[in-house]
């Protein structure tokens, strides 16, 4: 045996940023105005020990210095790394809760795999539409570990196509370039036993939303035989979802949107489900149906977000009653009437506030049955309330 010193190979210490403050909270978001500015400079993304003011180690995480969000908190265990077996651990277990807990598997091949915070990787969202994986992120630190994340990924979905993106906006935020591939082709997915036509790459991201899966389910169980009208229908989860499932006698889906609109029609033929499709802005025809008097059993108004700027959510609030109060006139006495918000700055008080002051306004009654959010693929931590976004409301109306 040689007496030669063998050499000690040590791991690289990530540098070091202080905060301003003493950390008092488990939200993993912790803003540029609380934070140090490091002495050198260090490039979006990078991971890092945190230190509180007092030199205290309060964790280890994503730095952007570019950022409104400075730091992103991914772990407080001292002893763990933020590497390849990290997100080996974090991917694996998030997958392990939707097939294993969830046990999505057997009613869709299409769902969300990773859901940010939610899934102790802030930053980063992962959904999986049949055969295709689609990635998006919303931070730099998850963007320079992509070539980490598809690896492990490609582990649990070997034969899957992978798309990625970031909007642009977050790419301006955040500081990073995301050039996202040739999108793949299209994909027909399948949940409670309906098909989807899903499109990555396209103006619509997928042309689907997932966290509306068991509202489209629970909504489809009033519509045997009823008249149903879908208000910014997109591209027709709800509206097929009424005839195909629901069994519904007349399904008329509104869009200004033309391509999405397209989308629909395709999925209702997927489905053998007679929809008509209308392409209108829908203040203007429910103005229109307004005078004749025209109403229907159940409607459903599920708009896209309205604003992500702070400044802006009193207005959006205002759009809400606005567009609330003519849908409500368009319900028949008894009806059944489902009102989303998937804008995250607008809480769910407020959103129910909005929608009281549009059923004043219309001289309806609400009785409300059930406040709904995002599938059960779509969690959200307690200390992140950002997390819970999508609010849907069920009601009865008189």
């Amino acid at each position: 045996m040689s007496d030669i010193p063998q050499p000690e190979f040590r791991v690289p210490q990530p540098p070091a940023v202080t905060l301003k403050i003493e950390r008092r909270s488990s939200h993993p978001w912790i803003f540029q105005k609380m934070v140090e500015k490091p002495a050198s400079r260090l490039p979006p993304g990078s991971v890092v020990e945190i230190h509180d003011r007092t030199g205290q180690w309060v964790g280890r995480g994503f730095y952007n210095g570019h950022s409104r969000i400075s730091l992103r908190v991914l772990t407080t265990t001292p002893d763990e790394r933020i590497d390849a077996d990290f997100f080996a651990r974090k991917l694996g277990t998030a997958i392990a809760f939707r097939r294993d807990v969830l046990k999505l598997d057997a009613v869709t091949n299409a769902y969300r795999l990773v859901h940010s915070e939610a899934d102790g990787l802030s930053g980063l969202v992962v959904d999986r539409f049949g055969d295709t994986v689609v990635i998006e992120f919303f931070a730099a630190g998850m963007f320079r570990q992509r070539a980490v994340i598809m690896d492990v990924l490609k582990t649990h979905f070997p034969a899957a196509r992978f798309y990625w993106f970031a909007e642009e906006h977050v790419g301006k935020q955040e500081s990073f370039d995301c050039r996202a591939p040739e999108p793949p082709p299209p994909d027909v997915i399948h949940e409670h036993g309906l098909k989807f036509r899903v499109a990555p790459g396209s103006k619509h991201k997928t042309g689907f939303f997932l966290d509306q899966r068991e509202n489209r389910q629970l909504l489809s169980t009033f519509c045997g035989g009823k008249r149903v009208l879908d208000l910014c229908c997109n591209t027709g989860g709800f509206s097929v979802y009424a005839k195909a499932l629901g069994g519904a006698g007349e399904v008329v889906g509104i869009d200004l949107d033309e391509q999405a609109l397209e989308l629909a029609k395709g999925n209702a033929r997927l489905n053998n489900a007679q929809v008509r499709y209308i392409q209108a802005d829908l203040f203007s025809w429910l103005r229109d149906v307004r005078p004749n008097g025209q109403q229907f059993d159940v409607v459903v108004l599920d708009p896209a977000k309205l604003t992500r700027d702070r400044e802006a959510v009193d207005l959006a609030l205002r759009k809400y009653c606005d567009m609330n109060r003519l849908a409500l006139l368009a319900v028949a006495p008894g009806g059944i009437f489902l009102t989303c918000s998937c804008t995250g700055l607008v809480s769910e008080s407020d959103f129910l506030e909005s929608v009281r002051r549009a059923a004043w306004q219309a001289g309806r009654t609400l009785q409300v049955f059930r406040v709904g959010g995002a599938g059960g693929d779509h969690p959200f931590l307690l200390s992140v309330p950002e997390g819970r976004y999508l609010k849907a409301v069920f009601a009865r109306v008189e």
